[in-house]
């Protein structure tokens, strides 16, 4: 007997900052030209409005939780500087995200003759296709129990 585990689901949250978009900052850069860099702050406060907060959360199964952070400060409305974690390239971050987390047992996806045969709609499937072959070799037999439609637009 198989031991069910509930699924758990990817969490990402927040904004994933690359090395690339970093390394694109420059000092003197507007807030409006940083955030067309890094998109919109996860976080802003009314009490520090000379800085924004980029933070990235990704949760997964079988590898531990990642974190980054990214603190942009501004003099006025003009980059200062920028502080925070080692963001990772976008090639290295794709790369992280195809990883497998273990191995899985894939099942088998193709039904057998018998089962598909138990199933109700498999007879009238199999006349279907029968009926679609005909048409292609331009034999004039058609399939017991297939039915005709009216046209989908007027004519």
């Amino acid at each position: 007997m198989h031991k069910l585990t509930p699924y758990k689901v990817e969490v990402v949250q927040g904004n994933f900052v690359s090395r690339e978009q970093v390394q694109a900052l420059q000092r003197g850069m507007s807030r409006q030209q940083v955030r067309e860099i890094l998109g919109t702050p996860l976080v802003t406060s009314v009490f520090h409005a000379d800085r924004w907060e980029y933070v990235f959360t990704i949760k997964r199964k079988g590898v531990s939780e990642q974190t980054r952070k990214l603190t942009v400060f501004f003099q006025g409305d003009l980059l200062e500087r920028v502080e925070g974690d080692e963001m990772p390239s976008e090639a290295e971050f794709v790369a992280t995200l195809g990883k497998s987390q273990g191995k899985l047992k894939i099942p088998q996806l193709e039904a057998t003759e018998e089962q598909l045969a138990r199933h109700p709609g498999h007879q009238e499937q199999q006349a279907a296709r029968r009926a679609s072959a005909a048409a292609e070799t331009g034999s004039a037999e058609v399939a017991p129990g297939s039915r005709s439609y009216p046209p989908l637009e007027r004519q």
